[in-house]
């Protein structure tokens, strides 16, 4: 029974490790990557008190990603990672952000803005559920938008999907706009997160994570 028990397991690594995803492949051209959204569960609002946080979490953020999607030419997430084009799946993202609890949400303490460290990515990641996925996904965690710096921040975060592993995650940071409403106002913000990481990130990444 051994003898062959033996060769089936040692069949069953090789496939696993065949594969795995990894930080490298991220940077080769021909490997899909899937989009998945900007995750708010652990974001914090900081120096704002007259957000309403109810008509934020139900209409706000799933408007914010729906049009970093629907406006794909404007919020260049292909074009950020060197891709002709990229897919998207927001539906989980969208399931998790509508279970936020609103208590949560809001503060007045400045150290709760970029509070979140890799270790609570990797957290979140392992319990996102991927609905089956495998492959490569581009999750931005956001970690918080600060009213009075007039910023916002997130983890770009490369996963792989099927062992719900992070490949790596840094934060970015963008400033906030201008605009009327608050939607409009974070996807300004969004925007230039993701032109830093086509004007320059994607560069860093590869050097690091690349070779």
């Amino acid at each position: 029974m051994k003898k062959i028990v033996m060769p089936l397991l040692a069949l069953v690594v090789s496939v696993s490790a065949a594969t795995a995803q990894t930080a490298k492949d991220v940077f080769d051209r021909s490997v899909k990557l899937t989009y998945l959204g900007l995750d708010f569960t652990k974001a914090r609002i900081v120096g704002d008190a007259a957000a309403k946080v109810d008509e934020i979490i139900d209409n706000h953020y799933p408007n914010i990603n729906q049009k970093v999607v629907n406006e794909a030419k404007k919020f260049d997430v292909a074009g950020a990672f060197r891709r002709e084009e990229v897919s998207t799946d927001i539906g989980p993202v969208n399931k998790r952000n509508a279970k936020i609890d609103p208590d949560n949400v809001k503060s007045d303490n400045s150290d709760d803005y970029q509070a979140m460290k890799p270790e609570d990515v990797a957290a979140l990641v392992k319990g996102f559920d991927f609905a089956g996925k495998s492959g490569i996904g581009i999750l931005i965690v956001m970690d918080g938008m600060n009213k009075t710096k007039k910023e916002i921040s997130g983890y770009v975060t490369l996963v792989d999907m099927k062992a719900k592993k992070v490949l790596f995650t840094e934060r970015v940071e963008g400033g906030l706009g201008m605009g009327f409403g608050y939607t409009n106002v974070y996807l300004t913000g969004i925007k230039k997160m993701i032109d830093a990481i086509e004007k320059k990130k994607y560069t860093e990444w590869k050097s690091t994570y690349g070779g």
